[in-house]
């Protein structure tokens, strides 16, 4: 009778015993052998696809993560899920199957580590969706297990400055406004992205990266490592040992992933002027994890956590930047010297996050992550603002934005593409409030991201006069004063539904509210008389999307 080391936990039930057989025949068939099928079976999720930068290189880096594996005693089995990259389908119809991949990458993850009785999961992850996507399907399956992410591309020359893939799409909105030339468009296109790595300012990837090392399921300094850095290669090394680490000691999401935990992934993304999209996946995260998490959290922390790191979009600098001046350590410690990180909370490595933050070192002379004595806000990059426009909340980033009041006329536009149509023919004028609606959960359904729209805006010159509200999302490329998430969402009967053309809509951040100067009487009588818009899709993933979704206020979840 062969022995069973005893932290194996799973795969026996596939691999031990005479009546196993015919599994083993067909393991060996592809592979592994007698020996590989007595070890800790450990799988290794990836998110690779060949369909642009964000996830390109997630092949590569697994090679180097089954090595460390292998090391370590374990016999890595490697599977792939999908992805969907945002940069490339912003503004188009299929934009809307982004947030759905959410969901689908981690059910589809969760399936494959059920069905093989995995002992334990590493997840590889990119473009923005595969972070909490393989986050939540980690956290569901209880096995021990880590994410990891693949890291960020390298910034882009234009015209003798560091460009990103914002930089594209505010000059779109520059060319249409006639302040670009078809030329200098087309040097920027082909200068903006030089290689393989998730977008490279804080937009929503190297936000959900920074949020899942402070909140411990990810190596605290494994994000911060550029796409295509040499030192990349052995990150990936260092986490296939790590989780055999884990293995061992039985350790699982569940001790790492707690209420604390998320409040430092929570605080992170506040201090770093992070992506809306992190209320939505940070929400969805704690209901995998079985933890109470509600939107006006955010804002309560919003309000005690300063802006420190000055990155893109608001700010000046990229994830390359980070790196150098320290890396997410250097933030983590930043945090931990002003009293606002759960310093006990352990992560993957063994080690807590604060004696993970106690090893940064500082880059002499940067200027990436302020002193506590320089904030560059006071306050967070998040606001949630209620009112009777949104009574289940609406998410703003004010990192990148001075505007903190705004009144003035509903511009009301039945969708995306009317509303970009619009910006691009000069159509949007100072002090418009710019209303996309029935872009919500159900409504896209899926969600999608109104970069194309809000970066027109901006290159139009209008960013500073012009502001935005939907029930869809935004980039983490957005800047401007713009309200997303905005819920109830239309199709629901939410408020927003009622809005028509030349309505006065109020802004007011200090106070969190987000008004249309209408009765509560009007409202309703608005919407008794309203007719929901006919689903977009009455069959397939998208419509079963539509039936199961919850309100953006509980993050958009299925489950």
């Amino acid at each position: 009778m062969s022995f069973v080391p005893v932290y194996r936990r799973n795969s026996a039930a596939i691999t031990e015993g005479p009546h196993r057989a015919g599994a083993r025949a067909m393991l060996k068939a592809v592979g592994f052998d007698d020996a590989a099928l007595q070890k800790p079976i450990v799988g290794v999720a990836n998110t690779w696809i060949e369909i642009g930068p964000c996830n390109y290189h997630l092949r590569t880096l697994a090679e180097h993560v089954k090595q460390g594996i292998r090391e370590a005693g374990g016999t890595p089995m490697e599977f792939n899920t999908i992805s969907i990259s945002d940069g490339i389908t912003m503004g188009s119809p299929g934009m809307r199957a982004s947030l759905i991949s959410r969901e689908v990458i981690a059910d589809s993850i969760e399936l494959v580590g059920r069905g093989n009785c995995f002992d334990a999961v590493v997840a590889l992850c990119g473009c923005d969706k595969t972070i909490p996507g393989t986050t939540m399907a980690v956290a569901r399956l209880g096995v021990p297990g880590l994410v990891l992410y693949g890291g960020a591309i390298a910034p882009g020359s234009f015209q003798g400055h560091d460009v990103t893939i914002q930089d594209v799409y505010e000059g779109i909105g520059a060319h249409a406004a006639g302040k670009m030339t078809d030329a200098e468009l087309k040097d920027l296109e082909d200068h903006a992205c030089p290689g393989a790595g998730a977008c490279g300012g804080q937009f929503t990837a190297n936000t959900m990266a920074m949020a899942i090392e402070f909140l411990g399921i990810a190596p605290m300094g494994s994000g911060s490592v550029p796409a295509t850095d040499p030192a990349k290669a052995e990150v990936g090394r260092q986490a296939g040992r790590l989780v055999m680490e884990l293995v061992k000691t039985n350790l699982t999401p569940k001790s790492i992933i707690t209420r604390k935990s998320l409040e430092n992934a929570i605080t992170a993304v506040l201090t770093s002027g992070g992506s809306t999209n992190a209320v939505l996946h940070l929400l969805a995260i704690a209901r995998e994890s079985g933890l109470p998490l509600t939107i006006d959290d955010f804002d309560a922390m919003s309000r005690r956590v300063p802006t420190l790191a000055d990155l893109k979009p608001s700010g000046r600098f990229v994830a390359t930047d980070l790196h150098r001046a320290g890396g997410i350590r250097l933030v983590a410690r930043r945090l931990l010297e002003a009293g606002l990180l759960h310093a006990g909370q352990p992560t993957v490595t063994g080690r807590t996050i604060g004696e993970e933050a106690a090893t940064a070192v500082e880059t002499p002379g940067q200027e990436v992550v302020r002193p506590l004595d320089r904030p560059i806000k006071s306050t967070g990059g998040l606001a949630i603002l209620k009112g009777n426009l949104a009574p289940e909340g609406a998410v703003v980033k004010v990192a990148g934005s001075a505007l903190q009041n705004h009144r003035g006329p509903a511009r009301v536009f039945e969708g995306e593409q009317p509303a970009l149509d619009a910006v691009l023919h000069n159509q949007i004028k100072a002090g418009d409030v710019v209303v996309i609606r029935g872009e919500g959960p159900r409504g896209g359904p899926g969600m999608p991201e109104m970069l194309a729209v809000t970066a027109a805006i901006v290159g139009a010159g209008l960013g500073e006069s012009v502001v935005l509200l939907t029930d869809g999302r935004f980039s983490g490329a957005t800047r401007g004063l713009m309200a997303g998430h905005v819920a109830p969402e239309a199709v629901a009967g939410g408020p927003i539904a009622a809005l028509r053309e030349g309505d006065t809509i109020v802004f007011d951040i200090p106070n969190r509210r987000l008004d249309v100067e209408l009765s509560d009487q009007e409202i309703a009588a608005r919407l008794k008389a309203w007719t929901p818009p006919a689903p977009r899709y009455t069959s397939g993933v998208m419509a079963k999307y539509a039936k199961l979704v919850s309100s953006a206020s509980e993050g958009a979840i299925t489950g």
